[in-house]
């Protein structure tokens, strides 16, 4: 089906309570994988929002790595701006934008680090370039020139010629453990639906909001 008419079959049937389901992770698997079966460009890109503790916010473009009951986890350097403010207010927000679906997904929750084991896991199935580039990169520190990135990435080249790259120690994933969900489906009118999910000592709440 073209996307078009997705998009019009979406909007059309809305988000009803009745159709959602209890659990908002299975709520997110659907939305996803219709997502990718529509074939759109980097459909596990999304926006991270992290705050540092006295509320300087800020926000940019990583990649969905994997999500399941537990979380949903990305990975980066632990060197960067957002590592950092990760590590000091251990909480983020999370937004799925599918314009071409008239669709978008918010999450919010706390973070922590994946283990090791996963961080590796993850890491060995980077291409080698990538996984370089983690090395040749101190993430969002001010460098010279981009001279200084190339001849690093040369000099790693050469180190780890005919060899495995390793995992660098300032590398590794966070998880996000979502406490609030909200679906959001562009409607005709502007009359838009938002059902919001949030996580109660007995269980998920499920409530719509108005548009």
């Amino acid at each position: 089906m073209e996307l078009a008419d997705l998009r019009k079959e979406y909007t059309q049937q809305g988000l009803h309570e009745t159709e959602a389901d209890d659990d908002p992770v299975e709520q997110f698997r659907r939305w996803f994988e219709q997502a990718v079966s529509a074939q759109l460009p980097e459909p596990n890109a999304m926006t991270l929002a992290t705050c540092t503790p006295d509320g300087r916010p800020s926000a940019r473009i990583v990649l969905l790595k994997g999500y399941n009951g537990n979380g949903f986890t990305f990975f980066t350097s632990y060197e960067g701006r957002k590592a950092k403010e990760l590590d000091s207010n251990p909480r983020a927000a999370l937004v799925f934008y599918w314009p071409e679906l008239e669709r978008q997904i918010r999450i919010e929750g706390n973070i922590e680090r994946t283990s090791s084991e996963e961080s590796d896991a993850y890491f060995a199935t980077r291409p080698r370039n990538s996984q370089l580039g983690a090395w040749a990169s101190s993430q969002s520190s001010v460098v010279a020139s981009r001279e200084v990135l190339e001849r690093r990435w040369a000099e790693l080249q050469a180190r780890y010629a005919n060899q495995p790259v390793p995992r660098p120690p300032h590398w590794g994933g966070y998880r996000l453990i979502p406490t609030v969900f909200e679906f959001w489906q562009g409607r005709p009118s502007r009359l838009h639906d938002r059902l919001r999910y949030r996580r109660s000592p007995t269980g998920w709440v499920r409530e719509r909001l108005s548009p």
